[in-house]
């Protein structure tokens, strides 16, 4: 790989994610989580996409007899279980890299805080995931190519990555001044959540091939489920030790 193809694809992958970043980190405006943690988190997102990457290797490996497995339509019964499989091992990477980097520290001491770092853990696993995503694009179609695929997993994939996160992070929330068993539940139920969102959008995806009308409504769909996140910010801001 050249170092103009790693740059441009490091720029493309890295710099949309801190933008998106920023925007929600102002959701938490009047809390600000300190910098280490955020800084932390998201680099243990993007640390964990190599952990994510030998998984996903794994599971194709073992569903598909081979680890370079081509998904494509139609669905069988073996592909559905590797777009599970991947789903499952990327939002767990995500929940391992925001508990490392600041789930459990002292800092983590309202219940919106769950939020803030699942979605930062998520933008740092987009950075990088797109940086490689990108590198690919660039090396076999040109800095086009590479730029049309960087401005549709701005505006789809990342926001898959901040959706299904932050949906682990609103349970997170909900149970944040549970105790016990009612507490892992709703984390249980959260990633849980987290899964099924990663899922249904990857399949959508796959189904979409060819159709840009059925693309156009899974990313309507991946909006209108930012738009339900925003709300839920709202949701628990108001949530009360009691």
């Amino acid at each position: 790989m050249s170092a103009s193809t790693l740059f441009f694809s490091l720029l493309g992958g890295v710099i949309p994610a801190l933008l998106w970043l920023w925007y929600w980190l102002r959701e938490d405006r009047l809390h600000p989580e300190p910098r280490s943690l955020i800084v932390l988190s998201f680099m243990w997102g993007m640390l964990v996409v190599l952990l994510a990457l030998v998984g996903e290797q794994w599971v194709c490996g073992y569903f598909m007899d081979t680890p370079d497995c081509v998904v494509n339509p139609p669905i069988s019964r073996n592909i559905l279980l590797v777009i599970i499989g991947w789903a499952i091992i990327e939002e767990t990477c995500k929940l391992i890299a925001s508990y490392i980097g600041a789930l459990r520290a002292r800092d983590n001491d309202e219940p919106i805080d769950s939020l803030v770092y699942l979605i930062t853990a998520a933008l740092g696993f987009a950075a990088l995931e797109n940086t490689l995503f990108l590198a690919g694009a660039i090396k076999t179609g040109g800095f086009v190519n590479g730029l049309d695929l960087g401005v549709l997993r701005f505006v789809g994939a990342s926001l898959l990555h901040v959706v299904a996160s932050g949906a682990l992070g609103f349970f997170l929330a909900i149970g944040f001044y549970k105790r016990g068993f009612m507490k892992k539940i709703d984390a249980l139920l959260g990633l849980l959540a987290a899964i099924c969102l990663h899922t249904l959008f990857n399949l959508f995806i796959l189904k979409s091939e060819g159709s840009s009308m059925y693309t156009f409504t899974v990313f309507a769909f991946v909006w209108l489920a930012v738009i339900l996140l925003l709300v839920g910010f709202e949701k628990v801001k108001q949530i009360r030790e009691g």
